[in-house]
């Protein structure tokens, strides 16, 4: 009932109410509308109890519910099938997962193929895809010491 009401708001009524009705009649209205709200859903229990006995037995599955317009229509539509558009299909789409893991899986590969060689210039080719040039991504096992980094004029 009160799901669409924030916190400060639920204050901002309460401290309303002590204001507006006092400290001494507060419990009385609280009473008062709390028993207001009991009689009203009894009252429409029972209307929906009687439309249903008076609709008979031909409608016996019919449900109060199914006349919300967005439980009408996705129950038309769908027909009991919960993925009639492939909304599965697309949201797994979305998911880049498997491909991050099938492009890992890729490079792990290439780093074992290269691995098992024995000349570190084809290991170096075999990762690139390109010979004789290095990987500058990649950090190399035995970093030589005299060995400047690469500079790149355009990014400083």
């Amino acid at each position: 009932m009160f799901n669409d009401i924030g916190p400060l708001e639920l204050v901002t009524l309460v401290v309303l109410a002590v204001l507006v009705f006092g400290p001494e009649k507060l419990p009385k209205v609280i009473q008062d509308a709390t028993r207001f709200i009991r009689k009203i859903r009894e009252f429409s229990d029972s209307a929906k109890e009687d439309i249903k006995s008076e609709l008979g037995p031909e409608f016996k599955d019919f449900e109060f519910e199914d006349l919300n317009p967005k439980t009408f229509v996705r129950k038309h539509l769908t027909d009991g099938d919960e993925d009639t558009f492939g909304l599965k299909e697309i949201r797994s789409s979305f998911d880049l997962r498997k491909e991050i893991t099938d492009v890992a899986d890729a490079v792990n590969s290439r780093e074992d193929a290269a691995a098992a060689k024995d000349t570190p210039v084809a290991a170096t080719s075999a990762v690139n895809g390109s010979g004789g040039t290095p990987d500058l991504l990649k950090k190399r096992e035995n970093p030589d010491r005299d060995d400047r980094p690469p500079f790149d004029a355009d990014a400083t």
